[in-house]
């Protein structure tokens, strides 16, 4: 089960999660565009159709999806930070949040039968009211990359969430 808290003053989200498999596979799951586009999204909510990544600082990225309402939404940002298989850093630009740009930083760390998961998204400070629903979109990520690392569960594989989730 994935774990989020947003600070105090709703300007940092802090998420975690202990994944079965070693950093390097679940490196490869989060900066891999083709891997990205197979567990990113859920039947029901909304799905990634297209990722793109220029893997290097300085590059750029790209996510394209429909929500459940079948409107298109859009990611992008720049990678910052690329440290295989330990840390991952990229600034957040989400088409639904308008021109706030964030900072998305992933760290791996290799622990006894698998890896800890801690992901920091800051920036919100222009945008508070977005740390919630942020907060809430990162536990359901988290626990997408736990299922595809793990078990190779895929967007379409992986049985839709409840309702209350």
């Amino acid at each position: 089960m994935a774990t989020s808290v947003i600070s105090p003053d709703k300007d940092v989200i802090l998420a975690d999660i202990f994944v079965a498999a070693p950093p390097e596979r679940v490196f490869e799951a989060i900066s891999d565009p083709q891997q990205l586009r197979q567990w990113w999204g859920q039947n029901g909510m909304y799905r990634s159709t297209k990722w793109e990544a220029d893997l290097r600082p300085g590059g750029k990225w790209l996510c394209q999806g429909v929500g459940t309402k079948s409107e298109e939404y859009q990611v992008r940002g720049e990678f910052l930070e690329i440290d295989p298989p330990r840390a991952l850093v990229y600034t957040w630009i989400a088409s639904w949040s308008g021109p706030l740009a964030t900072t998305v930083r992933w760290e791996l760390k290799s622990i006894d039968g698998g890896t800890q998961v801690n992901l920091r998204h800051s920036g919100f400070q222009a945008l508070p009211e977005a740390a919630h629903d942020h907060a809430q979109g990162w536990s359901r990520v988290l626990v997408w990359l736990q299922g595809y690392a793990e078990k190779g569960e895929t967007a379409d594989t992986r049985k839709a969430l409840a309702p209350s989730a």
